[in-house]
């Protein structure tokens, strides 16, 4: 008798994301990785070490730095990238705001002025595919967005113009000075990235697990407090224990009051919440419903 071995959820996901990274590095000419050292890029780089080994990872990674994140996640980055031996390209949003390409507004979060140092990069290099980590769970325009999305020459994004996907076949041509933004994960949810995390045993920044910190409450969230984020008059700052469901932006990025300190424990955490770590834990999304695909339009990750 014929026995069949069934994969696993995840497993189902694990595959889907190596077959797009094979086919981004067998059809695309000059494919790169953005790579932040956050939890979603940390599961990217597992997959692209399963996709291509025994042989390195065949592209290079490439952060866009706001110089407003979080130190520790910094640190990661640098560590993860050596470890594994991959070139780690970094541009700097203060570089582009020295140079006079972005003009920063007061209390402005760096996070939506990483577009134009990001386009600057795509073109500088010569990147015809940019893989992300983005997923359809965090953001309803995220799950608006292909997973080859089609970018023009501008960089942006048009929702309406965007290639069909039937069978899993992906049409990557694209003509000078455009590209594709690739998402592998498009179709995880948060709770898969931690289960594969917890399966990988695979570090992540210590940020994202219970640890007590300095906040403050504003506008119903609780904000960090660093050189970047001093309490107003009127506000207290109070210590407990909390963790990050995403790191960013330290001026916007909110933690969420959390025991959990483990994979394990966040992925029990993980099954009971209804609230996207994106609506929970970045002001600058809570703008209006349409500030995400707004940025996408323009070109933003």
């Amino acid at each position: 008798m014929m026995t069949f071995n069934r994969l696993t959820h995840l497993e189902a996901l694990e595959s889907e994301a190596i077959h797009i990274m094979r086919e981004v590095a067998a059809e695309c000419r000059n494919p790169v990785l953005l790579f932040s050292g956050g939890k979603d890029s940390i599961v990217m780089l597992r997959l692209a070490e399963k996709a291509f080994l025994p042989g390195r990872i065949p592209f290079p990674l490439l952060h866009i730095d706001t110089e407003h994140n979080f130190p520790e996640v910094i640190k990661f980055r640098d560590k993860l990238a050596n470890k594994l031996k991959v070139k780690l390209i970094v541009r700097s949003v203060q570089d582009s705001i020295d140079a006079g390409r972005i003009i920063e507004k007061p209390n402005q979060s760096r996070n939506t002025l990483q577009t134009t140092t990001l386009l600057d990069a795509i073109e500088e290099f010569g990147f015809d595919a940019c893989f992300g980590g983005a997923r359809r769970d965090e953001e309803k325009a995220r799950a608006k967005e292909r997973i080859f999305s089609f970018r023009d020459e501008f960089g942006q994004w048009d929702p309406r113009n965007q290639r069909p996907e039937l069978w899993d076949l992906y049409n990557t041509r694209v003509h000078p000075g455009e590209h594709m933004r690739v998402f592998p994960i498009s179709n995880w949810t948060e709770l898969d990235v931690w289960q594969y995390i917890h399966n990988e045993q695979l570090e992540v920044p210590a940020l994202y697990y219970a640890h007590e910190r300095e906040v403050i409450e504003r506008n119903g969230s609780l904000l960090p407090v660093s050189h970047l984020v001093r309490p107003k008059p009127g506000e207290l700052t109070q210590r407990i224990t909390v963790r990050f469901r995403t790191v960013g932006d330290m001026s916007c990025t909110c933690p969420v009051i959390s025991e959990a300190e483990n994979a394990n424990e966040i992925i029990l955490e993980t099954a009971m919440t209804r609230i996207t770590e994106r609506g929970a834990t970045r002001m600058d999304d809570k703008t209006s419903d349409a500030s995400m695909e707004l940025r996408k339009k323009e070109g933003y990750f």
